[in-house]
């Protein structure tokens, strides 16, 4: 027989039961509507995935969570972002398609509910080898855009182990990946527009329209603390004989190829751009005159001993004329820092070639 007393208890447990699904509910549903807002809103992708893996992470309340992004040519995943216990230690770790729970579902495209990783012959100890951090439980879901798998988001270890995640967390997860994969490709083709109105198609260098715009920013920075600008301009040597002798296709990837050669002497804070033609342009903030030369004469002998064209069959030797000229020293602004550096080049060039000249 039940008592009056149980059945207002029965009751006021089932009323707090409702009262904390609702409640649920209309957390999801506030989470859903931010994240719409945030993908409509910017198209940053830093900060659109900040955003979603916040929400994500206050909803589903993760002790450590990560969303991994594909590398398509390595065919491998890396770190975009990682929160939680001994993240530095993972964010540089990449896994290849089909290694771990996260590249299991990468490579499958399908959502992935793992209660007990020990029980689950696919998952990885790597990261945990590297951050000393025991995962217990995973969910993993793939962003997934028109058949393909962008990337992936990975929950590790229910903040509060109440018998870890359920399948309704992966069902929401799922339906926020959806959220993130829109974002991503938005933001992502957004990117690449504005890649290709600034970056040379052929070589992959930044273009002239580039060049100006940063020229200009470095030079207020030299201006404001007192530095200095220097540039490298180089013109290959009888460039017009190659793409007479073998054609211009064979000329378009020696270009390319000429281009890597450059890049190798970067460094981080180097611009290169491909100025027009065979015309390239190296811009060195906060760096000397005199050690823009050295630079200069260094990517000479590179050039020089490097053999182009080799798959090609056609093991070409090529030489470089190069021009350095330097802010304030040689020039009052960018145009006559350009001007400058041109026509220290054109003294190789109407002369000797295959050498470096100072403004």
């Amino acid at each position: 027989m039940i008592t009056e007393s149980a059945k207002d208890t029965t009751a006021t447990e089932c009323e707090a039961a409702f009262v904390s699904e609702h409640s649920q509910r209309i957390k999801q549903l506030t989470t859903f509507s931010e994240l719409g807002k945030a993908i409509t809103s910017s198209l940053d992708l830093k900060e659109i995935l900040n955003i979603v893996m916040e929400k994500i992470s206050e909803l589903l309340q993760p002790k450590n969570w990560s969303l991994l992004l594909a590398d398509e040519e390595k065919n491998e995943l890396y770190f975009e972002i990682v929160v939680g216990e001994g993240a530095d230690k993972i964010k540089d770790i990449r896994l290849k398609m089909g290694e771990g729970i996260a590249g299991w579902v990468a490579r499958e495209g399908t959502p992935l509910l793992v209660p007990d990783v020990n029980k689950d012959p696919r998952f990885s100890k790597k990261a945990d080898e590297s951050s000393k951090f025991t995962t217990k439980s995973i969910i993993a879901v793939p962003l997934k855009s028109k058949g393909k798998c962008l990337g992936v988001i990975e929950l590790i270890n229910k903040m509060f182990e109440q018998g870890g995640f359920k399948e309704e967390d992966l069902l929401v997860l799922t339906t926020l990946a959806d959220y993130t994969a829109i974002a991503i490709e938005n933001a992502t083709f957004f990117q690449k527009i504005q890649e290709l109105t600034i970056t040379d198609d052929l070589t992959k260098f930044y273009n002239s329209r580039y060049l100006y715009r940063f020229l200009d920013y470095e030079a207020e920075r030299a201006r404001r603390y007192k530095s200095n600008i220097a540039m490298i301009f180089l013109d290959l040597d009888k460039f017009k004989e190659v793409n007479d002798a073998y054609g211009h296709l064979n000329g378009s990837k020696l270009l390319a190829e000429m281009a890597k050669v450059i890049s190798k002497g970067l460094r981080k804070v180097d611009v290169a751009c491909r100025y027009g033609g065979d015309e390239f342009v190296i811009v060195m903030p906060q760096t000397s005159k005199g050690q823009a030369y050295q630079a200069a004469g260094k990517l000479r002998v590179s050039i020089n001993e490097h053999r182009f064209l080799t798959e090609e069959g056609l093991n070409l030797h090529i030489t470089a004329s190069f021009g350095v000229a330097s802010l304030p020293e040689d020039a009052k602004n960018t145009a006559e820092l350009i001007q400058m550096a041109d026509q220290a080049m054109y003294q190789v060039k109407n002369s000797s070639r295959n050498a470096v000249a100072m403004a």
